[in-house]
């Protein structure tokens, strides 16, 4: 017994460190697949037209048909659509919005937020204080009336979304290219003669990269979820177009009898919603565990 005491920490502390490393491999294995679920859901989305059973705008069937049956998986709507395929085209819409924002808002914001912090003085001020202007103004509300401005419409709630969304980026990238800029080798770089516009594009605009993008996958979720709140209180594209957040509010009336119909549209929300967020957690976990 005395002998075998001296051991049982030692094995206590090898079972502990076995133990402690479980969590780090299984969380990096979830990290990856969070993040391989954007791939596979823009591949599905680009895949929509052969996956979706039926043509989304076209009455296939009896109308106000329960899941499963009459070979609607999800049922069927009014007047015998299926919804299925109107969600399959309606997330496919949302999915590629939310891209379409982000990336947006990454390039104007980002070459904003790059320009101001990099020529510094009067630029800097004057771009900061244009995008605290955009910043300042309740962003639904500022959406809300650029697409009541110009008609509603798919197109318009694109460019509503991404004229409230750039000067979150814009600040992002500035504030990184700031902190860059002080760095001992931006110095030397500068000292040596290095124009602006080389400084900016080799030694700035990197480092300021990983952050924004991460944000950027962060805000896919929440795009999501915005697109279909305008949409919904019928800012979106008109009917029969199949939209989410349509859907729903088209067919609330059928709650109580026919739940399926504004139910599922909003499940379709709901998951692409998780997916997005769910992938910008796990690309923040991977830019920080490769940075360590």
């Amino acid at each position: 017994m005395a002998i075998a005491l001296p051991a049982a920490p030692l094995l206590r502390r090898r079972a502990g460190r076995r133990v402690l490393a479980l969590p780090e491999s299984t969380s990096a294995l979830v990290n990856w697949v969070g993040f391989s679920l954007v791939i596979l859901v823009t591949l599905i989305a680009v895949a929509v037209p052969l996956i979706a059973p039926h043509d989304p705008l076209l009455p296939v069937g009896m109308p106000l048909q329960a899941p499963g049956k009459d070979g609607f998986l999800l049922g069927s709507d009014s007047i015998g659509r299926d919804i299925l395929s109107r969600v399959l085209y309606g997330a496919r819409s949302s999915w590629f919005a939310a891209l379409a924002v982000v990336a947006i808002g990454l390039l104007f914001g980002g070459l904003v937020g790059l320009v101001a912090g990099t020529v510094g003085g009067w630029v800097d001020t004057v771009l900061m204080r244009i995008t605290d202007a955009f910043l300042s103004l309740p962003a639904p509300v500022l959406a809300i009336a650029v697409v009541a401005a110009l008609g509603p419409s798919f197109l318009h709630t694109l460019i509503a979304v991404s004229i409230v969304w750039w000067p979150f980026y814009a600040r992002l990238v500035r504030g990184e290219i700031v902190r860059l800029a002080a760095r001992p080798h931006v110095e030397a770089a500068r000292l040596a003669g290095v124009s602006r516009t080389r400084l900016a594009g080799r030694h700035l605009l990197p480092g300021a990269v990983p952050n924004a993008v991460v944000a950027a996958s962060l805000d896919i979720g929440t795009l999501i979820l915005t697109l279909a709140a305008l949409s919904f209180l019928g800012l979106g594209a008109a009917a029969p177009a199949p939209e989410l957040g349509a859907d729903s509010a088209r067919n609330l009336s059928y709650f109580l009898q026919q739940w399926w119909i504004p139910v599922m549209p909003g499940l379709g929300v709901l998951v692409l919603a998780l997916i997005g967020n769910v992938a910008g957690d796990c690309l923040r976990n991977l830019m920080k565990g490769s940075g360590r």
